[in-house]
């Protein structure tokens, strides 16, 4: 293995996606997550020569394959310990389910065994490391906790003490885990330190958080301090069953594995008890497991082939006292009267950002729904409309912020989650002053609560790591300009300019939908100079509204014939060049170079060997800026018949490239300005 930390980041993420092909703008994006230097491609192809010799040397180097824009793995999973980890956690889930629960507790003492360590303890991750390492740390700290509960039901309470002790020491707020050692604790006999462990949390999280134990654990404490049986369902982390097929004879379930409310069900809807069973005749009464509040779950980015299952419902979030003194924030801001169109994406994301229901359903993560997009074509707005759509789901608040990720100046990430905290009524003396605390109370304030959060104008991915509700009944939707691929089990949807017939309504909707029907091919020829661009359509539509003798074939005259068409797409605060002026400035000198001398190839999509001949430089080097243009949709990127990767311009984007290229060849452009340029 490689000593040096990139090559290393390369091998893994190779192996993680172990027989798929990883695209090299995935990898260019794991080791250089916010700006890829020019030699990029290069250095990644030197670093993938450099692990193909290691196999070689190992007589191993038919498992590495260059691939169509990437490379592949090919390793037996059987031989990969996250593989057998997988098989083993899943092997036991089924088990479980089955009732064997001796069985299930062997497989998962074999899938834990396989740990050595923290997962890719040696090496640096950046955003999709990243997004796998915390995948896998909560799948394994899932198992664990099953492995415990499965251990409690089979008499081992004694043997767990010590363990569990340890457990809470490296997680001093977790509540599941007090309420496992508490139980272990009462089953040997030793009730008074279990009544110690609660009072030890309920002061820390006093303390740190501001807040009170779960109504759960308050209940096994209760349960103890009146040393009578505990009367509660099995633990709420089991798995659970297949439905019952249609018309099949039920029987009472027990309610871990009762099914869960349907969505339309009220979101406080306690499920219904299960009978417990009778006692025999003249038997003491069995201690049966007590629930315990479910720790607040980590998102999880990462696909993967463990079966996951919806978290239980924390303790006290229906309770009215408790809504009421967290706080149900309604920060939404104004949505855009009128949105045309776009409903193929509002459906898209509606259901992506639905909470997970059904059997196989993932709900150990909050959903996120990622809208990009190029400058002005509408982002923003089809975001509010969608979470103003979404409001009736999310009972608990909407939070809002704009991140200003365009800007030269991008929000502090730490102000953002402060002001979240003050929505959700944290007092100021119990604020946090890291970002890393910050964010563990955000989490643990929205825990149980169905909650959405909207960022506007994400800069990255990175911006964001911890402004991520972790509950599943929570949600986030993200804006930004950059792809942000880090976020992998995003649902991302690219907004490009509409088609016509929605370019003319938006018009219509402005301009007044009797004039459009008028001049029909006016208007058409309207939207199409624009390159139906949504901002500039506002624009030229608000025009039209306050000048209702304009012709609009007069317009199109005068659209088609201005030097600089960008001049017209402006109306008051409204300016689809400062929306470009924002995203050029975000760009190296040596992109901004490239970005203005490819205005001269035109409309016409070109390959990066033709812009490299054009430009006089290196095809790989060229590739690089390609890409980061392209990632921040300032170049549209296509893949034609003959497998060749291809690059445009839209009408707009291509219009401001070329104002750019004349004011840096125009007398007077100073000598930086004239280097960039070449």
């Amino acid at each position: 293995m490689p000593t040096a930390p990139k090559p290393r980041q390369v091998i893994s993420l190779l192996m993680l996606r172990h027989n798929t092909v990883v695209q090299a703008s995935e990898l260019i994006d794991e080791l250089w997550p916010e700006l890829p230097p020019p030699s990029a491609v290069t250095t990644l192809q030197t670093y993938i020569y450099k692990f193909r010799k290691l196999l070689l040397k190992q007589g191993l180097g038919n498992l590495l394959h260059t691939q169509p824009g990437g490379y592949s793995l090919t390793v037996p999973a059987s031989s990969l310990d996250v593989s057998r980890f997988e098989e083993q956690a899943e092997e036991g889930q089924k088990l479980l389910q089955q009732g064997d629960s001796a069985g299930a507790s062997e497989s998962f003492g074999r899938a834990l065994a396989l740990w050595r360590g923290p997962a890719l303890a040696d090496v640096e991750t950046g955003g999709r490391l990243f997004s796998y390492v915390t995948r896998l740390e909560e799948l394994r700290f899932r198992i664990l906790e099953l492995r415990i509960e499965v251990d409690l039901e089979t008499g081992r309470h004694r043997e767990l003490i010590s363990e569990l002790k340890s457990l809470v020491l490296a997680h001093p707020l977790h509540e599941h885990l007090h309420g496992l050692l508490m139980l272990a604790l009462h089953r040997s006999g030793r009730r008074h330190e279990a009544l110690e462990v609660y009072q030890s949390l309920r002061q820390k999280m006093i303390d740190e958080l501001g807040l009170e134990p779960g109504k759960e654990l308050a209940r096994l404490q209760h349960t103890l301090l009146s040393d009578s049986p505990a009367e509660a369902p099995e633990p709420a982390r089991r798995p659970r069953a297949e439905p019952a097929p249609p018309h099949a004879p039920s029987s009472s379930p027990s309610p871990a594995l009762a099914p869960s409310p349907g969505p339309d069900a009220p979101p406080d809807t306690p499920p219904a008890p299960a009978p417990a069973p009778a006692p025999a005749v003249g038997s003491p009464p069995s201690p049966v497991p007590v629930p315990v509040p479910a720790p607040t779950p980590s998102l999880s980015f990462g696909p993967g082939p463990l079966t996951t299952h919806p978290a239980p419902p924390v303790p006290g979030a229906g309770d009215p006292e408790l809504r009421e003194s967290i706080g149900t924030p309604a920060q939404l801001p104004a949505g855009l009267a009128g949105l045309v169109g776009r409903h193929d994406v509002l459906k898209e994301l509606k259901a992506a950002l639905r909470e997970p229901d059904g059997p196989g359903a993932d709900g150990t993560a909050a959903r996120i729904g990622v809208v990009t997009g190029p400058p002005g074509v509408g982002k923003s707005a089809v975001a509010v409309h969608l979470a103003h759509m979404l409001r009736p789901r999310f009972t608990d608040g909407q939070l809002y912020a704009d991140l200003r990720g365009s800007f030269p100046d991008p929000r502090d990430p730490a102000e953002v989650l402060r002001g979240f905290l003050r929505a959700l009524e944290v007092p100021t003396s119990r604020m946090p002053e890291s970002l890393e605390e910050c964010g563990a109370l955000f989490r643990s304030r929205t825990a149980g609560r169905r909650v959405l959060v909207l960022l506007d104008d994400v800069a990255s991915s990175a911006q964001i790591r911890h402004l991520l509700p972790a509950d599943p009944r929570c949600a986030l939707l993200v804006t930004g300009r950059r792809r942000m691929t880090a976020l992998v089990e995003a649902k991302r949807v690219e907004l490009y300019p509409p088609p016509p017939e929605e370019a003319l309504e938006i018009l219509a909707a402005l301009a007044g939908r009797r004039r459009v029907e008028r001049e029909p091919e006016a208007a058409h020829r309207i939207a199409e100079l624009l390159g139906r661009h949504p901002l500039a359509l506002r624009c030229v539509g608000g025009r039209l509204a306050a000048r209702p003798g304009l012709s609009l074939t007069a317009l199109a005259d005068q659209l088609d014939a201005t030097p600089r068409i960008l001049d017209v797409a402006r109306l008051g605060e409204l300016d689809v060049r400062s929306r470009f002026d924002a995203s050029y400035a975000g760009l190296t000198h040596a992109g901004q170079g490239v970005f203005r001398l490819l205005s001269m190839m035109g409309e016409t999509p070109f390959s990066a060997a033709q812009a490299a001949e054009l430009l006089s430089r290196p095809v790989p080097e060229l590739e690089a800026v390609l890409e980061v243009l392209a990632d921040n949709h300032l170049l549209v990127t296509d893949h034609c018949a003959d497998g060749v990767g291809r690059y445009a311009f839209d009408r707009l984007t291509r219009a401001y490239a070329k104002e750019r290229l004349e004011e840096t060849l125009a007398p007077g452009a100073s000598a930086v300005e004239e280097v960039a340029a070449g």
